[in-house]
């Protein structure tokens, strides 16, 4: 019997279209659908402001063109701002490659939309569209040799992890944390790829080198990320043979190794001063019993005990912040190392910071800001709770201490180290890339906590951590990934081609058969 033709072509198509719906195709569309839900329909989700947008919208061309705007600082996210009409005398606060990415929004929101009015939403779709395409080439990364029932079982995985809204709301803010999450997913990405030999090497190494920069340069406090990955990536030189893939690879280390160092060196005396004023107060004094002690270790007078607890910002100070006097009696007798050496000298101080520092390791979204506008007519600093039940449970079920974050290091690189001694002894160092990249991810977060808490104290610590939680997302989400498609202890190799016959033997099959 014969199928009917219409019947026949319906199953050809429904089955032509099922095959075309991989697990990156659906997890890219799965975080597409929640992010335009989220950040781009009634009632909006975002970040309010807690005082830092003013560092670079001013000199981006924009300003507050709300006149109440001060009185919804951390309460209600902001969605428009005004556009600067004439000449702007606000020069750059600091140097980001964040700027980058808010005068293209402010371009095509000008030739859209308005050249007045500034709709961050514009920003929220750059970041939407790069951060969809990141989402796409990690789970192509981890699923390409998966069958496609466990290839779809960590597509949802991924929609659930990072379609959470407690990552994506930052897209709808000036954060520099919505930069550092795109530019970190597409660093994991390409470096995995480049394992999987999946795609071409070129490419990807492009990827990772100019994601690496701009992640490197989008915040300060970002300036080791550049020397963690160039030095880990430096093995990258011999997953090829041919001598331009190695110079490219030699040369974007290098690059790597110079947007850090200079990252750290064109940081401003202002925030200088502010994360210094808060290592020493937030920090050190917060954290000793004897707060006197603790300041005659760096010379400085045991009077400033007072300034135990204090913050930079607050509204009426024990002493001026700005001061010439705290310039040359407190700010100059100490920096990063000093703080470091006491913290190595006084081990039970440095435990407690660092414990300190590990109940907000696991924040993705600071409970400090609001996620809605003021004209949703919900609460001061209310929150959304729309796809956030992973940052929920998260947040609430991890353990809270460091010990726990170096068991968690120790056990995922004993888990892949057995493949990379196999990759080490059978000289596989594509093989090899995958313990490289887990440990860059892992020094890169492990680099978020040393450096905010060394370098800050517990100012802010939440939003100052986030490559951390991102970090520990990303090697997490390997991990599970690769129990589900039992590929722990190795590399699954690309299939060779078939070696070519002599001439004479080709000629020789018979007409019809073919290589």
């Amino acid at each position: 019997m014969i199928d009917n033709p219409v019947r026949t072509s319906t199953r050809l198509s429904v089955t032509l279209a099922a095959l075309r719906i991989t697990p990156a195709f659906a997890a890219a569309f799965g975080v597409l659908l929640v992010t335009v839900i989220a950040l781009f329909t009634a009632p909006y989700v975002g970040m309010a402001d807690n005082g830092d947008f003013f560092r670079i919208i001013y000199s981006n061309g924009l300003y507050f063109n709300l006149p109440d705007y001060d009185s919804r600082y951390f309460g209600f996210f902001v969605r428009q701002f005004g556009i600067y009409q004439y000449y702007n005398e606000n020069s750059s606060m600091l140097v980001s490659s964040q700027s980058l990415f808010i005068k293209l929004a402010l371009f095509i929101n000008k030739l859209v939309f308005s050249k007045e009015v500034f709709d961050i939403r514009f920003q929220a779709a750059i970041y939407t569209i790069l951060y969809v395409i990141a989402v796409y080439l990690l789970v192509e990364a981890v699923t390409c040799n998966m069958s496609r029932k466990r290839g779809m079982l960590i597509a949802a995985l991924a929609v659930f992890i990072f379609g959470d809204t407690g990552y994506t709301a930052y897209f709808n803010s000036f954060f520099g944390e919505s930069l550092v999450m795109v530019m970190m997913l597409l660093v994991f990405a390409s470096w995995l790829l480049l394992y999987r030999k999946r795609y071409n090497d070129y490419a990807m190494l492009a990827v990772l080198l100019v994601s690496t920069l701009i992640l490197t340069t989008s915040k300060q406090q970002n300036a080791p990320v550049g020397m963690v990955i160039s030095v880990l990536s430096v093995p990258l030189l011999w997953i090829r043979r041919d001598k331009l893939f190695r110079w490219i690879t030699l040369l974007s280390a290098a690059l790597m190794l110079f947007a850090g160092i200079a990252t750290y060196l064109n940081i401003s005396k202002e925030f200088v001063n502010i994360n210094q004023y808060h290592a020493m107060t937030r920090g050190v004094l917060m954290e000793s019993e004897n707060p006197e002690t603790a300041l005659e270790s760096f010379g400085i007078n045991e009077q400033y005990a007072i300034l135990k607890n204090n913050t930079y910002y607050d509204q009426y100070g024990t002493v001026d912040v700005k001061s010439d006097l705290l310039e040359q009696d407190f700010y100059s007798r100490y920096g990063f190392v000093s703080i470091l050496k006491y913290y190595v000298t006084h081990p039970d101080q440095m435990g407690s910071i660092l414990d300190t520092a590990a109940k907000s390791a696991y924040t993705i979204k600071p409970a400090a800001m609001g996620n809605y506008e003021m004209s949703a007519g919900k609460a001061f600093r209310a929150q959304s709770h729309f796809f956030t039940l992973y940052s929920t449970l998260k947040e609430k079920l991890a353990p809270h201490t460091f010990g726990f974050i170096l068991l968690w290091m120790a056990v995922v690189t004993g888990v892949y180290m057995p493949s990379f001694v196999g990759a080490v002894r059978s000289r596989d160092y594509r093989g090899m890339q995958r313990l490289f990249l887990i440990l860059a991810a892992m020094l890169v977060g492990l680099s978020g906590i040393v450096v905010s808490i060394i370098g800050a104290g517990d100012a802010d610590i939440a939003k100052h951590e986030f490559l951390f939680t991102l970090s520990f997302d990303l090697v997490t989400f390997l991990t599970v990934s690769s129990a589900i498609g039992r590929g722990l202890s190795s590399r699954k190799p690309v299939p060779a081609a078939p070696p070519a016959l002599p001439s004479k033997e080709y000629a020789a099959l018979p007409k019809g058969v073919s290589m």
